[in-house]
C-alpha cells in the first residue's frame, strides 16, 4: 500500500494501479485497496468497476468511511440520490467529524428539497470544520453557501416561533421577556451563549453553577423526608427483576457517540415511571410513594418530552462519558439510594459523591460525568425541576417552543432529553 502510494504521488497510477492488485492478490478483501481501485476507476469513467470495488470495500470493512463516500459519489453520478444519501450517511457514521462528508449530504439533501435538514447538515460541517479549512480562500464558496442556508433556517425557526409565541409575549415589557428574546436571538443564530453548554435550547443570563445546594430548595427537604419510602420500593424492584432496560437505545442507523460502549446495555439500566411526558402505569403503580414523592418538587411538563422519571442503576465497573445535557431551562436531581464506595459524579471541575437520602441538584448542561468503580451496583432516582431563576412566563415560554421545535422538525427529530 506504501509502494502505491508512492507511485501515486509520482504519477504513475498504471503502476499503482497494477501494486494495488498485487495487494489483492495478498489480501482479496483489503477494503483500502479496494476501496482505491474504485476510486481510481470511479475518476476513469469505469462505473461498474467502481462500483464493483467499493461495494467490496465496505462490505469488507463498514467503518472505511471513504469507501462509503466514494460509493455515494458514485451513486450521485448515476442519478441514484436515494442510495447515494444512504452511503454518505453511513460516512458520517464511521467518521462523524468529516466536515466534508456533511456538506456533501448537505448538497444531496438541498437537491432533495429537504431545506431544513441540509441546513442541519451544513451546520454540523461548519462544527466539525478546521479553522484553518474555514479559512482557505479556496474554500470560500462552500463555507459562505453553508452559512447562508444555515442563517436561512434559523430565520425560518425564529418566524415559525414568533408565530407560536406570540400569544404569551403580546403586551409584555421588556423586562419579562429580555432573558427569553436572548434565547430566541440564539435560535436565529445573532448571539452567542458563553457559559453552559445546552445541545438544544440554551437559556441566557442565568449562572452556570455546578451543583445548587439542596437547602435553597423549599420542596428538597420533603423529598428526602420520602427517602426510606422511596428505597423500599426500589428494593422491591430490585427483589422481582422487574422491568430495568437499557438507558442507552440509540435508533437505527443513528450514530452511536460517546455513548457506544453502553448502547442497548443494562450495564447503565433504566426503569421508568415516566418517559417523555407519558407515565408508564405498569411501572408507576408499583411505585407510588416514589412518584408521590417527585411530585413533592417543582416538575417540568411538556407534552411528549416531559416529565422523565427513573431509576438509574450503574452496574460494578460502569463510568457514563463525559457529556452536556439539552437546555439549562431545568436542572437534574438526584435522589441516591443504594450507593457503594468508590462512585461519584463530576460536574464541571467539581466532584461530588453521592450521599444516600440527600438530594443532589446541578446543571447537566455543563459537561458532567459518572462513575461507578465499585464492585456493587449503583442506583439513584433521577427526575428534573425548572430551573429556580425562570419566571413562570419563561417557563410556559420554553416549554411552548420545544413543542414548536418538535413540530417544525419532526415529532421523531434527536432533540435531546429536552
Amino acid at each position: 500500500m506504501a509502494e502505491a502510494a508512492e507511485w501515486m504521488r509520482r504519477g504513475q497510477s498504471p503502476t499503482a494501479v497494477a501494486t494495488w492488485q498485487r495487494v489483492l492478490q495478498l489480501a482479496p478483501d483489503h477494503a483500502p485497496a479496494l476501496n482505491q481501485l474504485g476510486a481510481h476507476a470511479l475518476a476513469q469513467g469505469d462505473r461498474g468497476a467502481a462500483r464493483d470495488y467499493l461495494e467490496r470495500a465496505t462490505a469488507a470493512d463498514p467503518g472505511l468511511a471513504i469507501a462509503h463516500a466514494n460509493l455515494s459519489r458514485l451513486y450521485s453520478q448515476q442519478g441514484d440520490a436515494a442510495r447515494a444519501l444512504e452511503s454518505i450517511t453511513k460516512a458520517i457514521h464511521a467518521e462523524p467529524a468529516a466536515w466534508g462528508a456533511h456538506f456533501e449530504k448537505a448538497r444531496l439533501l438541498q437537491a432533495g428539497n429537504r431545506q431544513r435538514e441540509a441546513a442541519s447538515s451544513w451546520n454540523s460541517g461548519l462544527q466539525y470544520m478546521p479553522e484553518a479549512a474555514r479559512n482557505s480562500p479556496q474554500l470560500q464558496a462552500v463555507v459562505q453557501q453553508a452559512m447562508a442556508a444555515v442563517a436561512e433556517n434559523q430565520e425560518q425557526l425564529a418566524v415559525f416561533l414568533a408565530e407560536r409565541l406570540h400569544g404569551l409575549r403580546h403586551g409584555r415589557g421588556h423586562r419579562d421577556l429580555e432573558r427569553f428574546d436572548h434565547t430566541l436571538d440564539i435560535i436565529r443564530g445573532r448571539r452567542s451563549f458563553v457559559t453552559a453548554r445546552p445541545l438544544m435550547l440554551p437559556i441566557p443570563r442565568l449562572p452556570a453553577i455546578p451543583f445548587f445546594h439542596a437547602a435553597d430548595f423549599e420542596w428538597a427537604a420533603r423529598v428526602e423526608a420520602e427517602f426510606p419510602a422511596v428505597l423500599q420500593e426500589l428494593h422491591g424492584l430490585l427483589a422481582a427483576d422487574a422491568g430495568f432496560e437499557p438507558y442507552i437505545q440509540t435508533a437505527t442507523g443513528e450514530p452511536k457517540g460517546q455513548f457506544e460502549e453502553l448502547d442497548r446495555k443494562l450495564d447503565w439500566g433504566a426503569y421508568f415511571l415516566w418517559k417523555n411526558g407519558q407515565r408508564i402505569d405498569a411501572h408507576a403503580d408499583r411505585c407510588p410513594r416514589t412518584e408521590a414523592a417527585v411530585g413533592l418538587a417543582p416538575q417540568i411538563t411538556v407534552p411528549s418530552r416531559a416529565p422523565v422519571i427513573f431509576f438509574s442503576a450503574l452496574k460494578p465497573g460502569t463510568v457514563i462519558p463525559p457529556h452536556n445535557g439539552a437546555t439549562n431551562a431545568r436542572l437534574t436531581v438526584h435522589l441516591p439510594l443504594i450507593i457503594p464506595a468508590d462512585c461519584g459524579l463530576r460536574v464541571g471541575e467539581e466532584t461530588h459523591v453521592w450521599k444516600p437520602g440527600k438530594l443532589v441538584i446541578f446543571d447537566d448542561t455543563i459537561r458532567h460525568e459518572a462513575w461507578n468503580h465499585s464492585n456493587q451496583l449503583r442506583v439513584v432516582l433521577i427526575f428534573d425541576v425548572w430551573h429556580p431563576m425562570l419566571t413562570p412566563l419563561e417557563r410556559e415560554l420554553v416549554a411552548h417552543t420545544i413543542e414548536g421545535m418538535m413540530d417544525f422538525y419532526g415529532q421523531d427529530a434527536d432533540l435531546g432529553e429536552l
